[in-house]
């Protein structure tokens, strides 16, 4: 896990026509996962799949257990957490890079205040 500069995410997102974005999608939801703590959600490649193969239909399902996911890990860290789900169930289908967006932001203030992580940054 390690946090990611959503600056730079966006631009590589639009130069490679949305293939980094995939990249993105999976170690966003990845790093949900580690943090959550529950190994029985399904990961960032099985997720990415089932989003290709039905057209985005999981991929609605994906954004509000992403919300759900970044609840769970907020509440695991004594944090105040709201129904983020649906928030992201909208923007997925209105603006999906808008979601994604927010889910890294959660996820990277989860790393920083998240004293046992340790690992190295790239």
């Amino acid at each position: 896990m390690k946090q990611r500069n959503l600056a730079l995410c966006i631009i590589f997102s639009i130069i490679t026509c949305g293939i980094y974005e995939l990249y993105w999608i999976v170690c966003v939801t990845d790093d949900a996962n580690e943090l959550s703590e529950n190994p029985n959600y399904a990961s960032g490649i099985l997720a990415l799949l089932l989003t290709i193969i039905t057209c985005n239909i999981y991929g609605l399902y994906w954004a509000y257990q992403m919300g759900e996911k970044i609840d769970i890990a907020k509440q695991k860290r004594g944090r105040t957490s709201s129904n983020s789900g649906i928030l992201y169930l909208i923007l997925q289908l209105i603006f999906p890079i808008i979601g994604l967006v927010l889910m890294q932001n959660e996820v990277n203030q989860l790393l920083d205040g998240d004293s046992s992580w340790k690992r190295v940054q790239y």
